[in-house]
């Protein structure tokens, strides 16, 4: 029986647990990001006080991704995977029984190591199972969550803070993580024995450079999203330490002999890689603005509440969930190109369509323009990651999961802080939503510029037929 054939039965199995686990995460950081006033009067506390929560969480995140690419050969994903929804789960369980500002900080930090397990896992794990001839279609299949998960956060936040306490938002993850965690133990498959594992030692100095450098950018972002500049000391001193630390690591990993860098800079080499990982930053930055913008415009010009707005956004989300799926099987057939250039183009024209828009403008047109822009923007996305994952041979699927979800939380936090800058300075809530996608306009013309860089169509060459051997 060939390889493709025993993975053909357990594979949607495995794909539904491993989306389940990846989709906890997500929404659990944006169910709190909504939660910002309430957490405060309940606990005590300053809004900068409590916007630490979110802000320790998304910390957690980027510094475990690095070790994750070290540990799930060494430790075996499956092992790691369990360990991830356990701390995930103690984390919000911890959370949900906080006592004050301080240990729901605490707790908050334990869920993002969690969820720093986690989330590179997913690809890992889908990228393996799946093979480079479905990498579109099981890369569409996550891009479901991604698409999905930042824009069901705020309402279910929304839905829970309008009828229960705030503590539900994170105890209602505990009884999620507990089925997740043994669905899990049932579908994953068995790690190899140790023996057959990769004895790699852990690149201690990489890791020292690498994951306090991403972190320190995401929070220089952040602070720039809080402070609404990019000259207050807050920002500076963490992004300068940021671009030390991370190139000191460039640099180390470059030199490296004896013990191999968690991520092999050299991979940038690689114009397919290059190209598939621009592309993705650039979309997920313009994806991130998008979603922070709307929320604001809805509640600011057209007075509704957060669930409301969150109602009013989905579309963006659903115009993603309906697109990857289907964009990433095309791509496998296809090739990334195509699509993707239809993608961007479509996106780009929606982004313009909303500099138009101001507050007397229908309802129904800006919830059409998100929808449309959700489609354009799956449609390049699914087919760009399913050529990343074509682009790597198997030893760096790793490094090439946590190289892109680290951009991803790069782009979160720097789309967060440039909406941020352009709301403050714009004169009012219309102008400000021009300016923003305006931005996201431009971002996406340079995704359309970048395109052409990415592989063509990928042959994969068939697994070879043993005849049987006649019986004597």
């Amino acid at each position: 029986m060939s390889s493709t054939n025993r993975l053909e039965r357990p594979l949607p199995a495995l794909i539904a647990v491993v989306l389940l686990g990846g989709l906890l995460g997500i929404l659990n950081s944006t169910m709190a990001a909504v939660a910002t006033n309430t957490l405060a009067g309940a606990l005590d506390a300053s809004l900068s006080t409590i916007g630490w929560a979110s802000t320790g969480f998304l910390l957690a995140v980027t510094a475990t991704i690095p070790f994750t690419t070290w540990a799930v050969d060494r430790y075996g994903s499956r092992r790691l995977w369990l360990a991830g929804l356990a701390l995930f789960v103690a984390g919000s369980l911890a959370a949900g029984l906080a006592w004050n500002a301080g240990s729901l900080i605490a707790f908050r930090t334990l869920q993002g190591v969690g969820a720093g397990l986690l989330d590179p896992l997913v690809l890992i794990l889908l990228a393996r199972a799946a093979g480079p001839e479905r990498a579109g279609r099981v890369m569409g299949l996550m891009g479901v969550v991604l698409s999905l998960g930042p824009v069901l956060g705020p309402v279910a936040g929304g839905a829970v803070l309008d009828g229960l306490s705030w503590r539900w938002m994170f105890l209602l993850s505990v009884p999620a993580g507990v089925i997740a965690y043994l669905l899990a133990v049932r579908v994953l498959p068995a790690d190899p024995p140790a023996g057959q594992r990769p004895a790699v030692g852990l690149d201690v100095l990489g890791l020292a450079l690498l994951a306090p450098g991403f972190a320190a950018l995401v929070l220089a972002l952040s602070q720039t999203a809080e402070y609404a500049s990019f000259t207050a000391w807050q920002a500076l001193l963490p992004l300068a330490s940021g671009i030390v630390l991370i190139s000191g690591y460039a640099l180390h990993a470059l030199r490296s002999r004896r013990t191999p860098p968690l991520i092999d800079v050299r991979m940038f080499a690689s114009r397919g890689f290059t190209a598939s990982v621009t592309i993705m930053g650039l979309g997920g930055l313009a994806n991130f603005a998008t979603l922070f913008a709307l929320p604001l415009y809805y509640q600011q010009a057209h007075g509704h509440g957060v669930l409301a707005a969150g109602l009013l956004m989905a579309p963006a989300g659903l115009g993603g969930a309906i697109a990857m799926p289907l964009a990433g099987r095309l791509s496998d057939r296809l090739g990334a190109r195509g699509l993707a250039l239809g993608g961007a183009l479509l996106a780009g024209l929606s982004a313009l369509a909303f500099t138009q828009v101001d507050a007397g403008t229908g309802q129904a047109w800006p919830v059409l323009a998100a929808l449309t822009i959700g489609l354009g923007m799956g449609c390049f996305s699914a087919p760009t990651m399913g050529s990343l994952y074509r682009s790597l041979p198997g030893p760096l699927v790793a490094q090439g999961s946590s190289v892109l979800y680290m951009l991803n939380q790069l782009g979160a936090a720097l789309g967060i802080a440039l909406v941020t800058l352009v709301l403050q300075t714009s004169g009012d809530v219309t102008a400000g939503l021009h300016g923003v996608f305006w931005l996201v306009t431009v971002l996406l013309a340079a995704v359309l510029a970048v395109i052409p860089l990415l592989p063509g169509r990928t042959r994969i060459a068939p697994e070879p037929v043993v005849a049987p051997k006649a019986s004597r």
